[in-house]
């Protein structure tokens, strides 16, 4: 087989493309958003590299056996326009890739900490100097024997100190007996033990000042000796922070006006946070940083993974993901400044599902309480983007409610039963029910794929990713217990399977967790666009509710079912 010819370049030409045809208006939003079709070619072109490249020294299959480490990916493609019209694409990689920063097909990072000439592995060879020196310290064995000798040492001084001093009480004591024997005429004698006490002091004072030096140089050595390790310590975070420092003001990231800003101005002066490790180093920075500096225009923007996936997360080989908030959203907002870029399509979505949602649909209504089929794509409490919600819905229903009315709530993208008290006391006794795990609730689910086993739990503790909200990760360390029960109901066109499932507990994101993730039932539910692919809608309805009503005195049990079939077209 004859491998294919790639330039070593860094804007690849795109072929069979018309540039007025189908070419984009606008950026695509980093965050949020469907690979246009150039950057889809662009993808798979840098994918077909990948897989025949001998240039690159990484083993993307390479599999771990301990949590958290991580052979695969991040690959980023940016689609841009030359001076003279040309449409080609850049490419880049996030992190270090092989152990390398510079490679002749991909942008450069934004800052090379790997220069051999640089200031960085200088400056961390001497922090790792001072790791070694503490190592030896914390495992010195004679440390110890050190101390308690310099301990003797003073001691046996101090004891030589006390006995001058009774020595020159003793003799004090003698010169004051012979001098009630001395007449009045003995002058002279009289004259000469006031001498011999003036001398004894003066030499007593000599004596103990000489002592007290040794001592006071003793303990000085104890003092260094006891805080040898903290002295070091602090060596090394003095050293650390000025280097990360430096790193933060190297890291200077230009926008489409031509401006530039470092990542401690991005972070720490705008955000008042330290930027998180990483942050400057993934794929998107890079590509727009080669483009402004080459006179590039941006036109469309992708990422994807390729390799392995996280031991924690869910990554799918080959799969295209948004660029991360936590690391790359300050940074980006920054870079996108002079470009159109489109509008948050969450945003549009929010405003559409607004729109065309009138009413509420109620399911049930007393006195005390009401029961919401909350739709797909619209929220259950304001968020940071859109404010119209459940919440907000009904806090105008029913003015006079004395209760935080939603005892709880479900991501935008799940539809289903929706729980709210009219009354204080109301949500306070519910609330308990959903403390006591005393309320039953049963979702339905479509997952992408065929599921093999007939039920069983998933137990997957779970925190949220702080580079990534609100993405979550499997944490056994830091993560809250997560405990789901689930039923195959039925098998759909050799496809797709719908399944039933009884979260215990209640952890963001739980449910589409425990679906896609490998030491899960490994099938993401179909449209999850966090763990899985996108599709029309996420395929997961909170369809039953049992708990019991405080004041009616009795358990109450509704059941809504899903919308699935429609949205679907395929024989349900």
């Amino acid at each position: 087989m004859i491998k294919p010819v790639f330039k070593m370049e860094k804007f690849h030409l795109l072929q069979n493309i018309e540039n007025n045809i189908n070419k984009p208006d606008k950026l695509n939003y980093p965050f949020n958003y469907n690979p246009h079709d150039w950057a889809i070619q662009a993808a798979d072109e840098l994918k077909r590299y990948l897989s025949v490249s001998d240039e690159i020294r990484h083993d993307f299959k390479q599999e771990k056996e301990y949590e958290g480490t991580v052979s695969g990916k991040m690959f980023g493609v940016l689609v841009c326009e030359s001076l003279k019209g040309e449409i080609g694409f850049l490419a880049g990689f996030s992190g270090k890739l092989g152990d390398k920063n510079i490679y002749d097909y991909f942008v450069p990072p934004v800052f090379d900490i790997l220069d051999p000439d640089g200031f960085f592995l200088t400056e961390v060879e001497a922090i790792n100097q001072i790791n070694a020196e503490l190592r030896e310290l914390e495992t010195d064995e004679t440390l110890p024997q050190q101390k308690q000798f310099i301990l003797n040492k003073i001691q046996s001084i101090e004891k030589e100190i006390e006995n001058q001093r009774n020595a020159l009480k003793i003799s004090k004591e003698q010169r004051d007996r012979y001098r009630v024997a001395l007449q009045d005429s003995q002058q002279k004698e009289l004259e000469e033990l006031n001498r011999q006490s003036a001398t004894e002091h003066i030499q007593f004072k000599r004596f103990k000042r000489e002592k007290n030096g040794e001592i006071e140089d003793l303990r000085s050595k104890l003092q260094q000796l006891t805080n040898l390790i903290e002295i070091k310590k602090e060596q090394r975070a003095q050293l650390s922070g000025q280097l990360q420092l430096k790193i933060f003001q190297e890291f200077r990231f230009l926008n489409a006006k031509g401006e530039e800003k470092d990542l401690d101005q991005l972070f720490t002066q705008t955000l008042g946070v330290l930027p998180p490790a990483g942050a400057g180093e993934c794929a998107a920075p890079k590509l727009f940083q080669y483009a402004y500096n080459n006179n590039l225009k941006p036109l469309a923007l992708a990422e994807f993974w390729w390799g392995q996936s996280p031991k924690s997360e869910i990554r799918k080989h080959g799969q295209f993901y948004t660029s991360c908030k936590g690391k790359c959203e300050p940074i980006l907002s920054h870079m996108l400044e002079g470009l159109e870029v489109e509008e948050n399509p969450m945003l549009v979505r929010l405003r559409q599902k607004s729109e065309e949602v009138k009413e509420l649909a109620i399911i049930y209504e007393d006195d005390y309480l009401v029961l919401i089929n909350k739709p797909e794509g619209f929220l259950s409490v304001p968020g940071n983007l859109y404010t119209d919600s459940v919440l907000e819905r009904l806090k105008t229903r029913y003015p006079d409610a004395t209760g935080p009315l939603l005892l709880h709530r479900l991501d935008m993208s799940t539809s289903g039963i929706l729980i709210a008290a009219k009354e204080k006391k109301v949500h306070q006794l519910l609330q308990q029910q959903f403390l006591d795990h005393s309320i039953i609730k049963r979702y339905d689910a479509i997952l992408d794929g065929v599921l093999t086993a007939d039920s069983g739990e998933i137990n997957l503790p779970l925190r949220v990713d702080l580079n990534d909200r609100p993405r979550q990760v499997v944490c056994y360390e830091y993560g809250k217990d997560a405990l789901t029960k689930y039923q195959k109901i039925k098998v759909l066109e050799d496809r797709f399977t719908h399944v039933h499932f009884w979260p215990v507990t209640g952890r963001t994101h739980q449910l589409r967790m425990h679906a896609s993730h490998e030491k899960g039932l490994h099938l993401p539910i179909l449209g999850d666009d966090l763990y899985g692919k996108p599709a029309q809608r996420l395929y997961l309805h909170a369809g039953y509710i049992d708990f019991y009503h405080p004041v009616l005195k009795c358990r109450m049990q509704f059941e809504v079912p899903p919308e699935f079939e429609a949205a679907l077209s395929i024989k349900y």
